[in-house]
C-alpha cells in the first residue's frame, strides 16, 4: 500500500470481510484505530479502540454470522476522508436473518484508517 489509501484498498478490505479474512481487514487500520459501531447505548453506537479489539469485534461478528456478507461495496477516497457503500446481509444462529444497506465514514492518516463510523439502515431482522 503507498502513503494514500486508495479506493483499490478499500475494495481490497471489503474482500476480505467477505472472506472472512481478519489479516487482510486490518492491513488498512492502524494500531491506533477508533471504530464507531452501527449499534449501541450512546449516540455514536459503541466504541472500540484499538486495532486488536477491533479485530476481535470484526471476528465476533463473523463468529456469530457465519454467512456475513457485504455485497455491492462502493468506495470513494478524496484526502484524509473515504466513503464506502455497501449492504449487509448475515444469518445469526437462531436463523433471523439481516439485510440492509449501509455506509462507512473513514478518517485516514499515512494510508491508514484511524476512525471508522458504521452506519446501517435500522431495519428488523427477519426470520429465514
Amino acid at each position: 500500500m503507498t502513503t494514500s489509501l486508495t479506493s483499490q484498498d478499500l475494495e481490497d478490505t471489503f474482500d476480505a470481510f467477505n472472506r472472512h479474512d481478519i489479516d487482510g481487514v486490518m492491513k488498512c487500520f492502524a494500531d491506533d484505530c477508533v471504530f464507531y459501531t452501527v449499534g449501541g447505548d450512546a449516540a455514536y453506537g459503541s466504541k472500540i479502540e484499538g486495532a486488536k479489539a477491533i479485530a476481535a469485534a470484526f471476528s465476533a461478528v463473523w463468529a456469530g454470522m457465519k454467512d456475513a456478507h457485504w455485497d455491492h461495496h462502493s468506495h470513494f477516497v478524496h484526502g484524509d476522508r473515504a466513503v464506502s457503500e455497501w449492504t449487509f446481509s448475515g444469518t445469526d444462529a437462531q436463523g433471523m436473518r439481516t439485510e440492509a444497506q449501509g455506509a462507512d465514514l473513514f478518517t485516514l492518516r499515512d494510508g491508514k484508517i484511524i476512525v471508522k463510523q458504521a452506519l446501517r439502515k435500522s431495519r428488523p431482522p427477519f426470520r429465514v
